[in-house]
């Protein structure tokens, strides 16, 4: 049985200090999207004088973050005006979950037509009409729990995105209530390959072909166990009918990339796990000033923003065949601890239910 005192830490883990925007921030209110069902909030940014049929990239934060300290971070919006594609930025609101998370564990806000992935899925149709986006070129990522949505998404909407990447994320449907979504969290008690990509096959009528995927992990995270990302692999190699072994794979400083490819040749999957890296978005910042390190915002030598703008064809290509290993420096691989809950109280106070609930409160993993 796990001890109680580990499972409080890690929910403290899973509980993310937020990015917080210098002023304002660079994005602007995205309202009047539709019923809302899943009662998110959003915000976008246009770069001015965008065309029509520009590429739109949808972005969703993690726990505690904001919509703006997240792209401050991350630097989407200023490679965006470099390259010329919008953003959408959904946004978890206090009011529906106490910590900002989405709603990842959820069945009811990860499946089709309804929740917060139908709340996102009337937001993108919503861009699309006001911005003349092009329908073929949606992308969609996300980091830790947004990167578990960014998943749910690519399952319930398929046919909505031409790839997606997850950042410290968890396979689609692996988790379906709270104890089994810390379960999850922590690499235990993972579905089979088989029972993962039947989740994805059952989320809606979509035959193919899937979406794109590149999946992002780094080594050392004590937050969501590096086995979440190689069930992420499992449930898309079975869905894309990929071997196991990858058809190539190659050393880029601190990072490792495999890649899968389909019949024709083309890089349908891969993944970069990033050594001595813990819970959070991987940045170059000081490649061209895109991003800001911060909070699990980890400055590694390798700019996941940059990388999947290029990947995915709406900014040129990146050249990371051989930077220079940067030393992960320690808040990039530390991982948050504590020893009880803010306000919680001590194990012998109230009994363990109550710990267990103030845990899973403070965690935003219970409303």
């Amino acid at each position: 049985m796990r001890r109680l005192s580990d499972t409080i830490a890690r929910l403290q883990a899973f509980k993310m200090p937020s990015v917080a925007p210098a002023g304002a921030g660079r994005l602007q209110p995205f309202a009047d999207f539709g019923p809302n069902p899943g009662a998110l909030d959003a915000k976008s940014h246009v770069p001015a004088g965008l065309p029509a049929g520009a590429p739109l990239v949808v972005v969703l934060h993690g726990c505690t973050q904001t919509a703006d300290g997240y792209d401050r971070g991350a630097g989407w919006s200023a490679l965006a005006d470099r390259h010329g594609f919008a953003l959408l930025y959904p946004e978890q609101s206090r009011r529906n979950n106490v910590s900002g998370c989405f709603n990842w564990f959820d069945p009811q806000d990860i499946a089709r037509g309804g929740g917060e992935a139908m709340s996102i899925h009337q937001m993108i149709e919503t861009m699309i009409e006001r911005h003349a986006i092009d329908p073929r070129r949606i992308f969609v990522t996300g980091l830790s729990a947004g990167g578990a949505m960014a998943m749910a998404m690519l399952a319930a909407y398929p046919e909505l995105f031409a790839g997606g990447a997850v950042i410290a994320g968890l396979a689609y449907a692996s988790a379906a209530s709270v104890p089994e979504a810390l379960d999850r969290m922590r690499g235990h008690a993972l579905p089979g390959a088989a029972a993962l990509e039947a989740k994805v096959r059952g989320a809606s009528d979509f035959t193919g072909p899937w979406p794109m995927l590149s999946v992002w992990q780094g080594a050392a995270d004590r937050t969501v166990d590096p086995a979440n990302a190689e069930a992420i692999l499992a449930q898309w190699r079975g869905l894309h009918a990929l071997r196991e072994a990858p058809d190539a794979s190659e050393v880029t400083g601190n990072a490792t990339r495999r890649v899968w490819r389909d019949a024709t040749g083309r890089d349908v999957v891969e993944a970069w796990t990033v050594r001595g890296m813990g819970h959070g978005t991987p940045l170059d910042a000081e490649a061209d000033g895109i991003g800001c390190p911060g909070p699990y915002m980890l400055d590694v030598g390798i700019s996941s923003t940059q990388h999947l703008a290029a990947l995915w064809g709406i900014a040129p290509a990146v050249d990371v065949s051989a930077p220079l290993p940067r030393q992960i420096p320690p808040a990039a691989a530390a991982a948050p601890s504590a020893a009880r809950p803010p306000g919680g109280p001590p194990a012998g106070d109230g009994g363990v239910g109550r710990v267990i609930e103030d845990a899973l409160r403070a965690a935003g993993l219970l409303r």
